[in-house]
């Protein structure tokens, strides 16, 4: 921070929510006073226009108010890119041109003085104006060609022309060469010369005269395109690499004798002669926002104003820092104004618009340091304070917990929701309605869900809300409204729930046979599917017996009941496509029956376990897992032994003796194609992959609602089985599904399913294993798979603790098919 600050003589705050940039202020006797004090014009873009005479708040003038010291303030229709005032008309008077996007603009300003103290009314008339064809990006004015007695004004175009005009005529128009990003734009009178920084991060300049006769052009394409007729080609007049993009560009008018060519860029200030020779670059040690040459009182130097996003103003002498002080805010643009009662006042302007009129200098501080009271400290009264806080710390932390009324409830009405094509939006609500005992503010929802399916936006930050607003996200579930306290405390209320099965799935007419079939018994009476399913009615059959439903990926999977028994047969040509259908299945008849007050509903499955049909899904991801691995190996053999050729290529190139490539060059390029082809079939390695994954846990999910359906398995239990055999979300390039299902499967095995206490102790002194990997197959995996469903069948239970089993009774009977 500046041990000094800028003082502050005048300041106004320009408009509420108005953006500004440097092109946006300027200063000049705008009204031809005759007295030769400044005006400051300030444009916006918002479009509005205003002109400030300021003065200081400390003269009798100033007890008034501020609105004597606005001249002028218009509305104009597009907003303001850069203002300039000169002698755009042929006279001595000067007048304001206004650069809108597609419109040059003269005006001249006038005031009529006074019969009340009200002061002066000022008025502002146009001139001529000048409408664009191209979308205007800034200008510079000057005496173009020598001109004398008025101003010529060049607008460079978003596009890269130059357009010149002469008062109220247009001259002509030329395209820069090699031109892709409008840069800062400055003219040099001296040497008659137009400068600019191009997209290549150089300074070029460009004489008039060579502007003037080089061949029109009608488009970019034209002044790309080879002369075939006479003219010249446009070509700069010298040019200096910068290597950096510039944020300004000025020509400060010094001496008759020579000129300077002030550019500000990134990170280093640069000054050069007009012809190209740098004088002097300064590297700077902090973000830059504007600069402003200025005539310094030493021969042969130059004094400049920089400002930095460090709300710093920095005067330079050359590269010589000679001042620091302090703004009140990031300049854009500084300017330089002789005001009646100050001259040289430093003109300030923010993007917010903070427009400021101060100076340089220090002022007297009378502040001293208060004496300390020296009171001896009551210890007594701070441990009774230092209790009572504690007291209150504490119950916060009691009060502050968050306890949910109920968990998600999964809708009644998600099945029937119709048949909906590829690309429409499915908006389902799904309520959670928490019991809180304090109010929230500034809440953020966070939505998370599974792979295939995605959320357009995962995360909203709620706004104070009435009872009337609902928040409802795709596919998420809506906030109702809740008054708010601020307690200063984050907490987190989680809650999990179910999507509707038509998200991904449309109604379709049942199929009467299919590969996979499997059956859910029930010990109440069959119930009707059209009532435990409720929606559109030509999702079932007439006699409401079978219904199905057809998956966007294209699986049908279709529902029957039996008509004399309480049996529900599942059936589809893809296995893992009927998890979802058959836990929906499930929950809708815990529902169902529940409605009707039947507390002791439940589900069984007599099998046999479709163990070959889940080891096909397991052998088909490891197989792309193994070319996953496969592919790497190639990519970085294919790598090594490109290296290996262009190391030996760039041995050929140095040697001073050149040598023939013997076809290097050829085997560079084929090995290239090779690693190309490689990465093309890894990538749609790596997509198969993550499909068969999403395959593999929805199959991993039906054979684990099956095996607790067959053994009756809690719900402490069934989270331990699915929890061994879906230890991983997603798979890692370092730890896949198959080593880490077979390490947890291996451990239920050694402890809660081990045969005896002898295993089950010899387990648990076993050191920890080897590291995890890719096995070499998935026998192992399927074996101990077998194996942990088979002492399931005979009664093993699942259990965090160790302990071992009861004795299993000789009546109970495997259901795993023979051979497994």
């Amino acid at each position: 921070m500046s041990l000094f600050k800028a003082r502050d003589w005048w300041s106004a705050t320009l408009g509420d929510g108005e953006e500004f940039d440097q092109g946006c202020l300027c200063v000049g006797d705008v009204d031809n006073s005759g007295a030769g004090h400044d005006k400051v014009v300030v444009g916006s873009y918002m479009g509005i226009l205003r002109i400030f005479s300021p003065h200081s708040s400390t003269t009798g003038a100033g007890a008034q108010s501020q609105a004597d010291q606005q001249l002028l303030e218009v509305q104009l229709q597009h907003p303001i890119i850069q203002v300039e005032v000169g002698k755009f008309v042929c006279s001595d008077q000067l007048h304001l041109a206004v650069l809108q996007p597609r419109k040059l603009s003269v005006y001249s300003v006038s005031g009529t003085a006074g019969n009340v103290e009200h002061g002066a009314q000022y008025q502002l008339k146009l001139v001529y104006e000048h409408n664009l064809q191209r979308t205007a990006c800034n200008m510079t004015s000057g005496p173009f060609g020598g001109a004398t007695g008025h101003h010529s004004v060049c607008i460079q175009s978003m596009d890269g022309m130059l357009m010149f005009f002469e008062q109220e005529s247009y001259s002509f128009g030329r395209f820069l060469p090699g031109f892709l990003l409008p840069g800062p734009l400055a003219y040099c009178p001296r040497t008659d010369n137009f400068l600019t920084v191009s997209s290549t991060r150089q300074l070029e300049s460009y004489r008039y005269e060579t502007l003037a006769v080089a061949t029109d052009a009608e488009s970019r394409q034209d002044a790309e395109l080879p002369l075939k007729t006479g003219g010249k080609r446009l070509t700069p007049d010298w040019t200096v690499v910068l290597g950096e993009a510039a944020l300004d560009l000025c020509i400060p008018s010094l001496s008759h004798a020579s000129s300077s060519i002030c550019v500000l860029g990134e990170r280093n200030l640069y000054c050069f002669r007009d012809n190209g020779q740098i004088r002097f670059m300064k590297k700077l040690e902090y973000n830059p926002s504007c600069f402003l040459p200025y005539a310094s009182v030493a021969e042969g130097t130059i004094n400049l104003l920089l400002g930095n996003h460090n709300n710093m103003m920095l005067v330079f002498q050359d590269t010589t820092l000679k001042w620091a002080a302090q703004l009140a805010s990031v300049p854009v643009a500084v300017r330089v104004a002789n005001f009646s009662e100050l001259k040289g006042v430093l003109v300030t302007l923010s993007s917010e618009g903070h427009l400021q009129c101060s100076y340089l200098g220090t002022d007297p501080s009378f502040f001293s340091t208060p004496k300390v009271d020296a009171r001896e400290v009551d210890y007594e009264q701070l441990d009774a304070e230092m209790k009572t806080l504690q007291r209150v710390i504490r119950e916060a932390t009691r009060s502050q917990g968050m306890t949910p009324q109920s968990p998600a409830q999964n809708p009644s009405s998600g099945w029937g929701r119709g048949c909906y094509r590829a690309g429409e939006v499915l908006r389902e609500s799904v309520g959670s309605k928490p019991e809180l005992n304090c109010v929230m503010q500034g809440s953020k929802l966070t939505i998370s869900v599974r792979p295939p399916l995605a959320v357009s936006q995962d995360q909203f930050t709620l706004e104070p809300m009435g009872e009337s607003i609902r928040y409802c996200p795709l596919f998420g579930q809506p906030v109702e409204s809740m008054s708010h306290q601020h307690i200063g405390v984050p907490r987190v209320h989680q809650s999990r729930f179910d999507l509707p099965l038509a998200l991904v799935c449309m109604s379709s007419s049942p199929a009467k046979s299919a590969t996979h079939k499997i059956t859910v018994d029930t010990n109440k009476p069959p119930v009707n599917l059209t009532a435990v399913f409720p929606g559109e009615p030509h999702m079932h059959e007439s006699d409401g017996n079978s219904l199905a439903v057809q998956f966007l990926s294209g699986a049908r999977v279709t529902v029957l009941a039996s008509k004399t028994s309480q049996r529900y047969r599942v059936q589809s040509e893809s296995f893992e496509d009927m998890w979802l259908v058959i836990k929906e299945l499930v929950q809708r008849f815990e529902h169902h029956f529940a409605q009707q007050g039947v507390k002791d509903l439940r589900h069984s499955f007599t099998g046999p376990l479709p163990l070959p049909e889940y080891f096909q899904t397991v052998d088909n991801h490891f197989q792309l897992r193994v070319s996953a691995h496969q592919y790497q190996d190639l990519l970085a053999e294919r790598a090594v032994q490109f290296r290996a050729i262009q190391r030996r290529l760039l041995t050929r190139f140095k040697d001073k003796t050149p040598a023939p490539l013997q076809n290097l060059d050829s085997l560079l390029d084929a090995t290239y194609h090779q690693l190309m082809a490689l990465a093309d079939a890894a990538e749609e390695n790596r997509l198969l992959l993550e499909q068969a994954f999403v395959r593999l846990r929805s199959s991993t999910h039906l054979l684990v609602l099956l095996l607790s359906l067959w053994q009756g398995l809690t719900p402490d239990q069934t989270n331990i089985l699915e929890a061994t055999l879906l230890p991983l979300l997603q798979d890692t390039p370092t730890l896949g599904w198959e080593e880490s299902c077979d390490a947890a499967v291996s451990h239920l095995l050694r402890s809660c399913l081990s045969r005896s206490p002898k295993d089950q102790a010899a387990s648990l002194a076993q050191s920890a294993g080897p590291a995890l990997g890719l096995p070499a197959d998935t026998g192992r995996l399927k074996k101990h798979i077998t194996l942990l469903c088979d002492r399931l069948g005979k009664g093993g239970r699942l259990s965090l603790a160790s302990e071992t089993n009861a004795p299993v009774p000789a009546q109970v009977q495997t259901l795993v098919r023979p051979g497994e």
